[in-house]
C-alpha cells in the first residue's frame, strides 16, 4: 500500500503561483518584461497553463494587446481554446487577479519549482543509469556533472544594474592594474610583457599549446605563467601536474618566489639565517596566492573536466594548466595514438568552451625535429596529431638557441625565443625572454637584463 502512494506523490509545482502570474500578465503589459528573464513556458508544471504563457509571449512579440479576448482569438486560431478551459478560464485567471506587483515572487516560486522537478528527473535519470550497469563510470559522471552545472546556472539570473553601482568597482580594477603595472588585458595575464602585448593576455574559451623540446623549459615556463596569472588576475589557477608531484610543484613556485636556485632548496643547502627569511616570506607571499595543485597520474579528459568544474564551481577557477598533453589517459581503446590524442585534444577543448576559461596544455614534439638541422620547431612538429594544431587557438614554441650551440657568448646562452606559431585571433611572430635554469624561471628582457624584471 505504502509502494502505492510513493508512486502517487506529485511532483513539486506550485499551481495557484503559476495562475496568479497568468492572471498578472493579462491586466499588465509591463508585468512581461518582470518575468521575461526568470521562467519560460518549459517551467510551468501544467501544460495547459505552459501552453497560455506561450500564446501571451508569441502575442508580445508581434506587439499585440494582451487581454482575455487577444489571448482567447489567438488560442482559438491555433485550435487550442478549448483544450486550455475556453475563454471562461482565461477569465477566471484575470479575476483572481487585483494587482500585478508581485508577479516577479510568484514567478520565482514557479522557478524553484521547476528546479527540483529537474533535480528529481537528474535523480531519476542517474538511477536508471547506474543499474543498466553498462555504461562507462567516468562518462556517466562526467554526465551527472554537466547536467547539476546546468541546473545550478539556470538558477543564476544577470539583471542590469545601475551603473552607478559597478563605478566604484571599476576604479578599482584599474587601480589594481595600475598598481600592479598592468596593461589593461583583456585576457589571463602571463606576466611576461611580450607575450602579452602579442596576445593580450590568454582568452576565455581558448585553447593554448606550449610545446618545445626536453628540458628547453616547459613546465618553467607554464608555472612562471600560473604564479603571475594567480597574482595579477582576479580568478585561481587550476594546475594539473601528469608528470611531477605537487612537492616538485611547490619547491619550484618557492624557487621562483625566493630567488633561491632549485637545486639548494632540494638539498637543504641555505646559507645562512638571512636565507631561511627570505624562504620564509616566499612562504608567506604564495600562502596568499589562489593556486590549486593536481597530480593524479594519468587521469582521462572527463577526469580532468569534473575536477575543474568542481574547482569552477567551488572557488570560481579562472584558468587551467595541464603539464603534459601526452600523458593524459584516453578512453579510446586502440593503438591508433593519433586517434587518443584526438580525442584528448577535443576535450580540452571542450573544457576551454565549457567553463569559459582559458586553458594551457604543455605538448611534446615530435622525434623528428631531434634529426633535422635546424631545431626551431614548426606546428608540424606537433607529436602525434594534426588535431593539436586543429583545435589549439594559440600555439607558442619554446626555442633556445644556447641548448645546442654551446660556443654562443655567455650572455646570449639563455636568451629564449618565445614563437608564437598560431594565434587564430591575432598576429603570430617571436619574443624573446631570458630562461635561468638554477632558479628554473623565465624574466622578461630589458637592456639590463635586471633579476627585479622577473617575469
Amino acid at each position: 500500500m505504502a509502494k502505492n502512494i510513493d508512486n502517487l506523490k506529485i511532483p513539486p509545482q506550485n499551481i495557484e503561483a503559476e495562475r496568479f502570474v497568468l492572471g498578472s500578465l493579462m491586466i499588465d503589459k509591463n508585468a512581461i518584461y518582470k518575468v521575461a528573464d526568470i521562467i519560460d513556458y518549459g517551467d510551468f508544471y501544467h501544460p495547459i497553463h505552459s501552453k497560455i504563457f506561450r500564446a501571451i509571449f508569441e502575442l508580445f512579440g508581434k506587439s499585440s494587446p494582451i487581454d482575455v479576448i487577444s489571448v482567447s482569438n489567438f488560442l482559438k486560431e491555433k485550435g487550442t481554446l478549448t483544450e486550455i478551459g475556453g475563454a471562461s478560464y482565461l477569465s477566471e485567471l484575470v479575476a483572481q487577479v487585483s494587482t500585478a506587483s508581485h508577479v516577479e515572487h510568484y514567478a520565482n516560486a514557479i522557478k524553484d519549482k521547476k528546479l527540483l522537478r529537474d533535480l528529481i528527473s537528474l535523480s531519476e535519470y542517474l538511477h536508471e543509469k547506474a543499474t543498466q550497469n553498462n555504461d562507462d563510470i567516468d562518462e556517466l559522471l562526467d554526465s551527472i556533472e554537466q547536467k547539476i552545472l546546468a541546473i545550478s546556472q539556470r538558477s543564476t539570473i544577470q539583471r542590469f544594474v545601475n551603473i552607478k553601482d559597478e563605478l566604484q568597482g571599476a576604479y578599482n580594477r584599474i587601480e589594481k592594474l595600475h598598481q600592479k603595472e598592468g596593461t589593461g588585458l583583456r585576457g589571463v595575464p602571463t606576466g611576461f610583457t611580450a607575450i602579452d602585448n602579442m596576445l593580450s593576455g590568454l582568452q576565455p574559451s581558448d585553447l593554448i599549446i606550449l610545446g618545445a623540446r626536453p628540458s628547453v623549459g616547459k613546465t618553467s615556463l607554464a608555472l612562471n605563467i600560473a604564479s603571475q596569472a594567480a597574482k595579477l588576475g582576479d580568478k585561481p589557477v587550476g594546475i594539473f601536474s601528469l608528470e611531477m608531484s605537487r612537492e616538485q610543484i611547490t619547491e619550484r613556485f618557492l624557487s621562483t618566489e625566493s630567488g633561491i636556485p632549485l637545486w639548494r632548496l632540494r638539498t637543504g643547502r641555505i646559507h645562512n639565517d638571512d636565507e631561511f627569511m627570505v624562504i620564509q616570506n616566499a612562504l608567506d607571499k604564495l600562502s596568499n596566492v589562489p593556486l590549486f595543485i593536481d597530480d593524479t597520474p594519468s587521469p582521462t579528459v572527463l577526469q580532468i573536466r569534473s575536477m575543474a568544474r568542481r574547482l569552477q564551481m567551488e572557488h570560481g577557477l579562472g584558468f587551467v594548466i595541464i603539464d603534459y598533453l601526452q600523458l593524459i589517459t584516453s578512453r579510446i581503446r586502440s593503438d591508433n595514438v593519433v586517434q587518443q590524442v584526438a580525442e584528448i585534444s577535443r576535450g580540452l577543448k571542450g573544457l576551454a568552451r565549457e567553463l569559459n576559461i582559458p586553458v594551457l596544455a604543455l605538448s611534446q614534439l615530435s622525434r623528428g625535429l631531434e634529426s633535422r638541422d635546424s631545431k626551431v620547431p614548426k606546428l608540424s612538429d606537433l607529436r602525434d596529431s594534426g588535431s593539436i594544431e586543429q583545435d589549439a587557438d594559440v600555439v607558442l614554441f619554446i626555442h633556445r638557441k644556447g641548448k645546442d650551440n654551446p660556443e654562443l657568448p655567455v650572455d646570449e646562452q639563455n636568451i629564449t625565443d618565445i614563437i608564437i606559431a598560431k594565434h587564430r585571433n591575432g598576429p603570430t611572430g617571436t619574443v624573446k625572454l631570458r630562461f635561468d635554469p638554477e632558479k628554473a624561471s623565465f624574466f622578461n628582457i630589458d637592456k639590463t637584463h635586471s633579476d627585479d624584471d622577473i617575469f
